[in-house]
Formats: C-alpha cells, sequence, structure tokens
C-alpha cells in the first residue's frame, strides 16, 4: 500500500512537473531560432509586453509596410499600436557614419541593453537579421514574433498614417510598371510616373530611372536665376507641355527626394488631384532589387489641363498670407525648416543667396544638420520618411502645436516640400508652403529680419 502510495504521488509529481515545462516552455521557450540564440514568442506575449514597461517591440520590416502599405501578403496593413521601428533595410545601407546614424536611432527609440527586445517582422527574415545585429551589440533578451498572427485577428488592434498612400514603397510601383492592379491604385485610370531632378537628363536621368519615368527638369517650375516657384502662367503653360491633366494620378521619384517633393507640391497645387512620391526615391528601387532603365522617354502633350490652375491654392502661402499670420500667432505658425545655422544667421545656405538670419516670429522646426540638402530628423538612413511620432515629438517640444495653421519655410521651398508631405502623410491638414522662403523674404528690402538665438 505504502509503495503503491509512493508510486502515485511520483506520478503526479511527473505530471505537474511537465505541466508547469510546457507552460515555462510556452512563455519563454516556445521555439529557439535557427541558431539557437532567441526565443519566438506567441501573440498572448506579445500582448502582455505591450502593458509591461520593460519591453520594447519593435517593427523590422521596410517602412512602407509601418506606415500602413499591406506587403508581404500580409492580410492586414499597418502597425502594432505601440510599435517603434527599426528596419532590417537600415543595415543594408551604405552611408557616411552608419553606425553613429543607427546607434542614435536605437536610443532614440528605446532600444537598449536593459529592456527586452520583441522583433516582428511578415517574411520570417527581417526580425533575424536585426537580431543577429543586436547580439553583436551586446543585446542579450531578445525575442522574435510572426506579424502575420497578429494581422489575421481582426480583434486586435493595428494603426496606420491616415495618408499613407501619398508615399509609395518601390513594390508597388513596380506592380503598376508590370500592369497589376495594386493597393490604392484601384480606381487609378491614368498613372504617369516622373523622375524629378535639377538640370538637364545627363545630370541624373540619363545614370538610371525607374523604367517608363520621364523627366521633368525643376528649372521648368523655378524659373533661373531666381530658382523662386514660378507664377500660374507659367505653370499652366508647363502643364500641357508635360501632359498633365487634373484626373491624373502621378507618382514622382528621383535621385534627390527633395526635387521629387517639390515637383510633387507643385503639381498639387496646380491641380492634379492625384499626386504622389516614391518613399526612398531611386535608392528604394535599387535596395528593392529592381533595375534601372537609361532609355529616354519623352511626355505627351495635353491641349488641356482640364480645370483652373491654380486648382489647389491652399497649398502654397503667399508672402501677403504669410505676413498676415505672422500677426495672428495664436492660429499661425511660420515653422523654420532649415539648419540651426542658417536659422541664427550664422550662414545663408546657399551659394547664390547671401543674406543670413531668420523671419521675426518664425519657429525653429529643424530639418538636417549640416546644409541645405540634408534632413537627418525627417529621413531614415535609407532615405524613407521617418517615424512621425519623433518629429512630431521634437515639433511640440519647441511649441509648434499642429492644430494652429502650420506654414512651413526654408530657402525656397524644396526641403519643406518634403516636410509639408510628410505631415499630411501623418493627417495634419492645415498647413501650406511659403515657397519663397528666407530667400523670398530677405530680397524685399522691407521685410524685417533677425540673427541670433531668439529669446526664450
Amino acid at each position: 500500500m505504502k509503495k503503491m502510495l509512493i508510486i502515485t504521488l511520483s506520478i503526479i509529481m511527473v505530471v505537474f512537473s511537465l505541466v508547469g515545462c510546457s507552460t515555462e516552455d510556452k512563455k519563454e521557450k516556445e521555439k529557439s531560432s535557427s541558431q539557437g540564440e532567441y526565443t519566438i514568442i506567441d501573440t498572448q506575449r506579445v500582448e502582455e509586453a505591450l502593458n509591461d514597461p520593460s519591453f520594447v517591440i519593435v517593427d523590422t520590416r521596410l517602412n512602407d509596410a509601418f506606415n500602413g502599405w499591406k506587403l508581404e501578403g500580409i492580410s492586414r496593413g499597418g502597425r502594432i499600436r505601440g510599435a517603434v521601428d527599426f528596419s532590417a533595410n537600415w543595415l543594408k545601407v551604405e552611408a557616411d557614419h552608419k553606425e553613429d546614424i543607427l546607434n542614435e536611432a536605437l536610443e532614440t527609440k528605446g532600444i537598449i541593453k536593459e529592456k527586452n527586445i520583441v522583433l516582428y517582422d511578415a517574411n520570417g527574415k527581417d526580425a533575424q537579421e536585426v537580431a543577429d545585429y543586436l547580439k553583436e551589440k551586446g543585446f542579450k533578451k531578445i525575442y522574435v514574433y510572426d506579424m502575420n498572427k497578429w494581422a489575421d485577428d481582426a480583434g486586435l488592434p493595428m494603426e496606420n498614417y491616415r495618408n499613407y498612400q501619398l508615399i509609395v514603397p518601390a513594390s508597388i510601383v513596380k506592380d503598376i510598371i508590370d500592369g497589376n492592379k495594386a493597393e490604392t491604385f484601384e480606381n487609378a485610370n491614368n498613372i504617369k510616373i516622373v523622375e524629378a531632378s535639377w538640370g538637364e537628363e545627363k545630370t541624373s536621368y540619363a545614370k538610371g530611372h525607374i523604367p517608363t519615368s520621364f523627366h521633368i527638369n525643376t528649372d521648368a517650375v523655378e524659373p533661373p536665376p531666381a530658382w523662386m516657384l514660378a507664377d500660374d502662367e507659367i505653370l499652366a503653360k508647363f502643364a500641357v507641355k508635360y501632359g498633365f491633366t487634373k484626373e491624373d494620378t502621378v507618382i514622382v521619384t528621383g535621385e534627390e527626394q527633395m526635387a521629387a517633393y517639390r515637383v510633387a507640391t507643385v503639381l498639387r497645387y496646380i491641380g492634379v488631384e492625384d499626386v504622389r512620391v516614391l518613399n526612398g526615391g531611386t535608392t528604394a528601387w535599387t535596395m528593392a532589387g529592381y533595375e534601372l532603365e537609361t532609355e529616354s522617354n519623352k511626355p505627351v502633350a495635353v491641349e488641356d489641363f482640364g480645370g483652373v490652375i491654380p486648382g489647389n491654392p491652399d497649398v502654397i502661402d503667399t508672402m501677403e498670407e504669410t505676413k498676415a499670420g505672422l500677426k495672428t500667432p495664436d492660429q499661425f505658425t511660420l515653422v523654420d525648416n532649415r539648419t540651426w545655422k542658417e536659422f541664427i544667421g550664422e550662414e545663408s545656405g546657399y551659394t547664390y543667396h547671401d543674406k543670413k538670419g531668420r523671419i521675426p516670429g518664425a519657429v525653429f522646426g529643424y530639418a538636417g544638420k549640416t546644409n541645405s540638402y540634408s534632413m537627418d530628423y525627417f529621413r531614415n538612413i535609407d532615405k524613407t520618411m521617418r517615424n512621425a511620432g519623433e518629429f512630431l515629438d521634437i515639433w511640440k517640444k519647441q511649441g509648434i502645436d499642429t492644430n494652429k495653421h502650420l506654414s512651413f519655410m526654408c530657402g525656397s521651398g524644396w526641403r519643406v516640400a518634403e516636410i509639408y508631405t510628410y505631415a499630411n502623410v501623418v493627417g495634419i491638414e492645415d498647413i501650406g508652403i511659403f515657397s519663397d522662403g528666407w530667400i523670398g523674404w530677405s530680397n524685399e528690402p522691407n521685410n524685417p529680419t533677425e540673427k541670433g538665438e531668439p529669446k526664450k
């Protein structure tokens, strides 16, 4: 009898031990990665981690997927609410000071060694690549999750940017070129792809461009030698010469993205109803493994744009509107998106303009760290749009209230064309571009200017 009791108790202890191990395995050791270093966790653990400050949830996919696009066959587009981004694509970029840039990104996003790091993807590769990278940097508490499981459960919350469709992934552009119907383009009947760059075709376009695209020299919308936005009469002639109509869908690309965004905002201003930009430009295309072409494609002119130009005048804030807005700071903010040295008057930022300073009442809104072509505060290392929460946080610290009308300015409109679009992607609607910018303002002798650090 005693022997039977001992055997029975032993069996019970084994059963409890197995149950305990099973539960523990489910929570901590469900499945090892191919390298035996990272714990693959389930959806329940991710939900728990979202409410645990010791965890950071990281989206390792292309930033287009983070923004809202349904890529790689995922059933729902967008990201897990509360996730930050660190794309595996960033690890493939060749750039000066790459490690410094990536280290700054990790710190900004709270991806630090003391935290438990959950990396998710949808292709079974991106999270592994980022995990390997973090391991080399000394991270130890790394977990991996399959985002498809989250997307397939309609009861789990996901989020995206309201107007994510305004900046397009390379794979979607490829689908369009191949004649396929692509997400958010289902009703687009007349799609044109444009390469925008400064100078003649030989400057950039002839070296390689997105297939089927035709070239636009930015001088067409910003005539030299002033390189300021052309008047409406010139823009009307530009529209018909390059074959644009009001009902077109236009995707603008470029080696230098600011040129693409500049042309895109001009097209929106004149009244083209559906204008988008390739997120990451030519770099995104080649990093996706797609070939550029060198054949020169020519636009086909039209007789009539099909609407009044400008069809969307609110894109541009005129000099008069800007001066009036500065008198009502409770409703209007002029956001100066130049470098700090430009803002305080140490540099003009332009070889062809020597006046230095800023517009009184303007608020520093950041752009880049080095020169008038840098966009560090708004781009990732692969030239895609930065996590909007990060630049919105910067604006908040500057006292920039997105509930007011935000008028973005730089030197003459290139940098802010990109920033304006990003603000629009997020869903900020009461915005405009003071296209004359610092150059236009300072060229008028009666306009007030100031230098030095602003008084607090």
